[in-house]
């Protein structure tokens, strides 16, 4: 995978979209299922010829694009902690997976069936959903200290919520793998804040062009 600032930038973008959604998921009870659906894509797309054929479209991460630039280009008092610390945790549940290769497996396997469920069922069925968020519990929350999602007792208590929650958070680990291997670190998220807002910023110019 070609290590540029737009795959880092596409990358770092389906973070933020995974991101948003659990936040939303977790104190709204619901979210756009689009943006939702991408994500679910994603972690199907096995074979796909380039990052951006990941998520089938630059237009497709517009919600997490959008995300990207109101995080990263606002002043620091109106950064929304809460996304922050999500996208930090997604970091961190990457490097932990890589360093876990029956972790990775489990986790392969498990996406293998849910993507066989959705071939019948459609991408966010809930049959779907609940195999992808028993995937997340039998290998992400493995790794050792778990995302803390903060919401609604009464939507994180409800079963097709939390398999929601555990599916985008999923699909931003997928994001967290992409970033990596397109030359991503946390030094390039510092560092290069302005290069990634003003590609961001590029790649949403074209898609309301079109």
């Amino acid at each position: 995978m070609e290590a540029s600032n737009r795959n880092r930038t596409l990358a770092l973008a389906a973070m933020f979209q995974s991101a948003v959604l659990v936040k939303e998921l977790a104190w709204q009870g619901r979210c756009d299922l689009d943006p939702l659906q991408t994500l679910v894509s994603s972690l199907f797309a096995f074979e796909a010829e380039s990052l951006e054929a990941v998520y089938g479209g630059v237009e497709h991460l517009e919600r997490g694009l959008r995300t990207l630039v109101e995080q990263m280009d606002a002043p620091s008092g109106r950064i929304d902690g809460e996304i922050s610390r999500y996208l930090i945790n997604l970091m961190d549940l990457e490097r932990r997976l890589r360093k876990q290769p029956d972790r990775t497996r489990t986790l392969r396997q498990g996406i293998e069936v849910a993507q066989s469920q959705s071939e019948v069922f459609g991408l966010t069925h809930e049959n779907v959903m609940a195999r992808l968020g028993q995937t997340y519990q039998d290998s992400i929350s493995q790794l050792g200290p778990r995302i803390l999602v903060q919401g609604e007792q009464t939507h994180l208590s409800n079963q097709d919520t939390a398999a929601r929650i555990r599916t985008a958070l999923l699909g931003g680990i997928r994001g967290a793998v992409l970033w990596r291997q397109a030359g991503g670190s946390r030094w390039r998220l510092l560092l290069g804040r302005n290069a990634l807002v003003q590609e961001a910023r590029g790649m949403l110019e074209h898609i309301v062009d079109d």
